[in-house]
């Protein structure tokens, strides 16, 4: 709140977090009932495969539409790149709306190089860099998006955000995360929303790398390690009941000899 209505310097805003990390020991730890349950589906089956492969799919729906629809192409498209840079950099939604090209999303290797999906801190929640490397092929997907459908969404103006707004500045956060939700939803059946990414993400890479929650922290951008344990430590026990059922599995197929 001191942040968005600017009442207090740099100073004292710093101060603040430091008293909002020293209550994090009095936070609830652990998932709500909702997200727990968009965690067991994104860890059973093959949800999330298909979550993850839907930018493409979305992107060759655009392709189809430009010329009949070229609005409803380009906001295509832009679903499509949006998901697919949630896939692999779950940043917050306020974030995620405000990326500027050339600022957030950059190719410091030269014009032909992947981009990087960059914060400062000083745009970010809890006032932590984030640095994202994206890979060649989400490259490819937003430079299509970028030079192919953007253009029709700036409506004449040259401002640089990489998902604008119809009436100028980008585009309502509220709206592109209900239509992100919308999307997915229609192709998969699941039910998510953008911020609902992030547990996602920490929960797939603690089911490959059990007890990882540095990881977990750096991906995600928490200022400490206790956050990032209040909300995601209890995701072990039902990892390692996936795991013990395993390991029963096995017993029983080998028979009472072992065999």
């Amino acid at each position: 709140m001191a942040r968005e209505l600017g009442c207090f310097d740099e100073d004292a805003l710093d101060q603040l977090l430091e008293i909002r990390d020293s209550l994090e020991i009095y936070r609830r730890g652990g998932m709500t009932p909702k997200n727990m349950a968009i965690i067991r589906q994104v860890l059973s089956g093959d949800v999330w495969s298909k979550v993850f492969n839907l930018p493409a799919v979305l992107m060759k729906q655009a392709r189809l539409l430009r010329d009949e629809a070229p609005i409803k192409a380009a906001v295509t498209a832009q679903l499509a790149v949006a998901i697919a840079i949630e896939t692999v950099a779950p940043v917050r939604l306020g974030n995620l709306s405000r990326i500027m090209l050339d600022h957030n999303l950059i190719k410091p290797g030269g014009p032909h190089t992947p981009y990087r999906l960059v914060f400062p801190q000083f745009d970010v929640k809890n006032r932590i860099d984030l640095d994202h490397p994206l890979d060649s092929e989400l490259t490819a997907l937003i430079d299509e998006y970028v030079h192919e459908f953007r253009p029709l969404l700036l409506r004449g103006s040259n401002e640089l955000w990489l998902f604008p707004g119809e009436a100028g500045g980008h585009k309502d956060a509220k709206t592109l995360s209900d239509q992100i939700s919308e999307r997915i939803e229609k192709a998969t059946g699941l039910v998510i929303t953008t911020h609902q990414f992030r547990h996602a993400a920490a929960a797939l890479w603690l089911k490959h790398l059990p007890g990882d929650y540095e990881t977990v922290r750096r991906i995600l951008g928490h200022r400490n390690l206790q956050t990032t344990l209040k909300f995601y430590c209890g995701l072990e026990t039902t990892q390692a009941n996936i795991m013990f059922g395993a390991m029963i599995g096995k017993l029983r197929k080998s028979g009472p000899d072992g065999d």
